[in-house]
This record gives C-alpha cells, structure tokens and sequence, in this order.
C-alpha cells in the first residue's frame, strides 16, 4: 500500500472572483514548472482540505486545488445563489485562463467526478488526461439511495440520526423536508439538520466507519455548506437535464485518457454508477478496489489514486 507524499505548502495562493456575488479561493503547490492538473473536490460543498496535495509527486505535479462557490475559503460562505452546476463548470475555466494553464489533467472524486464529467464535456480540449474516483452522476436513483431508501439498510443505526430533526410525517420525502430546514431563517434548526445530514455522510464513508471522520463532518462551518449546498443542488437535480447527460454526452471525451477508481462497497455512490459509465466507456481504465468504501482515504483507493497520479505524470 503507498503512503501520502509528504505535507506541504502551497506556493501560491490567492482570490479570483468569478461573479458579483461569488469569489473563489485557489492555490498552487508542487512545482511551478509541472504538468498541471487541477483537483475538484467532494459535495458539492466539501472544500479543499490540505492533505489533498499529499496524492501528487510534488516534483512532477503543478498542482491546481479551488474552493468552490460557497464553501471552504470562498465566499460568501454556504451561498447558494448563482451556485449551479454550469456556474461551477464556468469557474474552472475562468481559474485555467487566470493561471495562463492552456491544458490540464482533472482530477475529481464522488461530486468531484461529475463536475469532471460535465468540465470535460463542455471543454474536452482542455484536458490531457481524467482520474475519476467515487462516481456519482447526480441522477434521481443515486439520490434517492443515499437520502431516502437503500443505503438505511446498510447503516440504520447512523439512519436513525440522520432522520431525527424530521418529524415522522415529513419522511417519505427526505430531500424536501431537509432543504425546507436547511434554508429556515432560524440558525438553530439550519444547524441541527446541517450537522445530521453532514453527519450522515461522515458515517457511512468508509468501509470501516472513521469517528475522527464523522466528527470533522460534524463541525459547525463545514456542515453547514456541505448540507446546504448538497441539498441545493440535490433538490434541483443538479442542475443537469436530462439526468443522464453525462452519460449520453461519452462520445465528447471518449478519446480523452481516463482511470476510474471504483470501491466496491461504496455505499455513498454505488458501485452501479461505476459500472454504468465503464459499460459506456470501455476505453477509459476501469479499477475495482474490493476492499474499500468511498473515502478516498482508505488504503486500497489511496494506492489505486497515487498509482494513477504517477503515470499520468510521466505521459
């Protein structure tokens, strides 16, 4: 099993501000004159945090990490106006042309993967090469396994905290009792469903539950973007019509270099997502780690990611 590269600091770091309402929080790290790649990360709503740079070679990788709109250093914080999809897809480009970056390797896992997928579809001469991880398309069956039936038989211990701040006649709709919570004007009940639905993730992550992990998602500042804008792009069905776009749309990246990196007892984003994007594109690597969950933490995905760093590096 490989070992993270060791910590270190970003080279470069600063603000673009991407529209009147949202700026984003970037930076740079390894070496300034490496192949670029750029990492979008989790949630949508997770941010960047530092152990993110430990995937990459810092001799080979110039290495391109951004909060996305409302979350981690952007702001303003937890937004959810002119936060969509196509807003986020716009904001990559407008960070590549800021950076003087003609192309990039994308590297993304779990929400960060269908950002990469959408991304690389409305601009696939901008990217050398795609590591995708977790795979989650953002379609109603996806959802619905997560937040309302499939993965609660799986976790119905962590289930019953998640279903706690909704009362029992609200829960045959799970989404929209939490987004109705989640946007309250009360800061009190936005916390309490924030927290449970944040909570929710942090439990079931890992193949081997993490309590170290389940209390970082617990943290009041990351779980009130994280839910917020899981939900808001949730309840909206991300933004992406029709819902299978991301697969109808294979043939715009087809020829682009691609490994997936797949756990098979992910329960957060099954393993069927997976599955369905390999049948549709053959020609991308397609790699089963059958011990692991969803965490790109664990050992066997960990190794599989850094495996898949170093030789895209060295193309």
């Amino acid at each position: 099993m490989r070992e993270l590269y060791p910590p270190r600091h970003p080279y470069n770091e600063g603000e673009l501000k991407v529209s009147d309402l949202h700026t984003i929080h970037f930076e740079e790290s390894g070496n300034p004159e490496g192949k670029p790649i750029v990492l979008l990360h989790g949630g949508p709503g997770g941010g960047c945090p530092p152990f993110y740079r430990q995937y990459f070679d810092p001799e080979k990788w110039r290495l391109v990490m951004f909060d996305q709109r409302g979350c981690g250093q952007s702001k303003p914080h937890a937004e959810l106006q002119e936060n969509t999809t196509w807003d986020l897809v716009n904001d990559i480009e407008k960070l590549r042309e800021y950076l003087n970056i003609h192309q990039w390797v994308v590297f993304g896992g779990s929400w960060g993967s269908t950002l990469s997928l959408a991304y690389s579809q409305t601009h696939p001469d901008r990217c050398k090469g795609l590591i995708l991880r977790g795979i989650f398309m953002l379609r109603q069956k996806e959802i619905r396994w997560f937040y309302q039936e499939g993965a609660s038989y799986i976790f119905p211990d962590a289930w019953e905290e998640y279903v706690k701040p909704i009362p029992i006649n609200e829960r045959d709709d799970l989404l929209t009792a939490y987004y109705q919570r989640l946007t309250s004007p009360d800061a009190q009940i936005r916390l309490e469903a924030a927290r449970a639905w944040s909570i929710w993730e942090g439990s079931t992550s890992r193949l081997f539950p993490d309590l170290d992990l389940k209390q970082r998602f617990g943290i009041d500042a990351f779980a009130e973007a994280f839910a917020r804008i899981e939900c808001h792009y949730f309840i909206n069905k991300g933004f992406i019509d029709p819902e299978d776009k991301l697969l109808l749309n294979i043939d715009r990246i087809r020829k682009i270099p691609a490994v997936i990196v797949q756990g098979r007892y992910d329960v957060v984003c099954p393993m069927m997502s997976a599955w369905e994007l390999h049948r549709a594109w053959p020609e991308a690597e397609f790699i089963v780690v059958a011990d692991a969950g969803h965490s790109m933490s664990e050992p066997g995905i960990r190794t599989c990611l850094m495996e898949a760093t170093d030789k895209f590096a060295d193309w």
